[in-house]
């Protein structure tokens, strides 16, 4: 059997999840009551942080799944994310409008990395 790996875990839920050379982090939301912007650019911050814990980084995104609170702020999201993403190296994507856990939140990413 494969070692399944979990780092920052409380009784919910957690951070880094590793398993069979794959890295899944939880969803990470930015600081409530922010702008898009700023919300999205604190989830990539934490995207960063905890990939290099575990040896990788944002070329190693197999994919990401983007929640928007409203679809009004894909741009706004996008101006963010487009600075970001490492060029040639652009994860499989997808980005829909949910309710989040709080309603000031605007932005949540899900990453799924190579290690």
């Amino acid at each position: 059997m494969t070692e399944i790996t979990r780092h920052h875990t409380n009784q919910r839920m957690s951070q880094i999840v590793t398993h069979n050379g794959t890295i899944y982090l939880a969803g990470q939301v930015g600081t409530a009551g922010a702008s898009v912007a700023q919300q999205t650019q604190d989830c990539l911050d934490q995207i960063d942080t905890l990939l290099a814990e575990v040896g990788s980084d944002k070329t190693r995104i197999l994919q990401a799944v983007i929640w928007l609170a409203d679809m009004a702020d894909f741009a706004e999201m996008n101006g963010v994310w487009d600075g970001w993403v490492a060029e040639g190296h652009a994860p499989a994507r997808a980005c829909g409008e949910a309710k989040l856990a709080k309603p000031e939140f605007t932005v949540e990413i899900i990453i799924t990395a190579a290690a």
